[in-house]
């Protein structure tokens, strides 16, 4: 099946690992090219650009935290220079202290907003300003803490739920500018990300467990999903929250 992205310009943020990194080598196997975003491991990052480039399209390497809107700003524009635009962002980087409520801080709090939900502010507007394509397609990665209670996880939940408004509201206003904005909810991912969780094993045991499908959700199957957002075939999807989890949440 021909998805009809080859040729496309992307910038995945927080891809040099985990989730991320699936969906940069997903919109790599589809042909198109892909800027790689990342924070503090420079080498994981050039190994998935290697990746990128080895399935014949082109590969950008682009340090910055997207909870800075300065350095936005300077991946844009480094992409405007070097690829003249682009035509899909999928904004992926996330952080967060995993603490109980009690314990955490406003310090913590703000940083978990700052990363996981006002940063799709200034990626929104760059991504305006930069593209002058026909069509413009923003997915942004939430979780399954935006809706349901996690132990430990109030301020990545908060921030989580946040993201998935600003989804709706940013959707309803740039659909007329030929932007199309949605949000995949993972289930329960066994990622780099759940190593920060004390009650991991016991996390990952119980999702297990009360999946319908039987297994947890793989990266890949996110990657799969937001590939699909990005084709003309969801053309008529906008301002949605896609849940990825194999049943999980259905169940009372």
């Amino acid at each position: 099946m021909d998805l009809k992205l080859r040729g496309k310009r992307a910038l995945v943020t927080g891809s040099s690992r985990g989730i991320g990194r699936a969906i940069a080598l997903s919109l790599a196997d589809s042909k198109v090219d892909v800027a790689i975003n990342y924070l503090r491991n420079r080498t994981r990052a050039e190994e998935t650009a290697q990746e990128i480039e080895a399935r014949g399209v082109r590969a950008l390497v682009l340090k910055g935290n997207v909870a800075n809107p300065d350095h936005v700003e300077r991946i844009f524009s480094t992409i405007g220079e070097e690829w003249g635009g682009l035509d899909i962002v999928v904004s992926n980087a996330a952080s967060g202290v995993l603490k109980p409520a009690r314990e955490l801080t406003m310090h913590h709090f703000d940083w978990a907003m700052h990363i996981n939900a006002a940063a799709l502010l200034p990626i929104t507007q760059q991504f305006l300003k930069l593209s002058a394509t026909e069509e413009k397609i923003l997915v942004a990665v939430s979780s399954l803490g935006a809706l349901r209670a996690i132990p430990n996880y109030t301020a990545v939940g908060a921030s989580k739920a946040a993201l998935e408004s600003m989804v709706r509201h940013l959707a309803a206003e740039f659909a007329p500018e030929g932007m199309r904005i949605n949000a995949v909810s993972a289930g329960t991912v066994d990622t780099d990300a759940l190593l920060h969780f004390p009650n991991r094993e016991e996390l990952l045991e119980s999702a297990r467990a009360r999946t319908p499908a039987g297994r947890l959700v793989h990266p890949q199957d996110v990657a799969n999903v937001v590939v699909f957002l990005c084709t003309e075939y969801a053309s008529m999807i906008h301002g949605q929250t896609l849940i990825i989890d194999g049943g999980y949440s259905i169940l009372a």
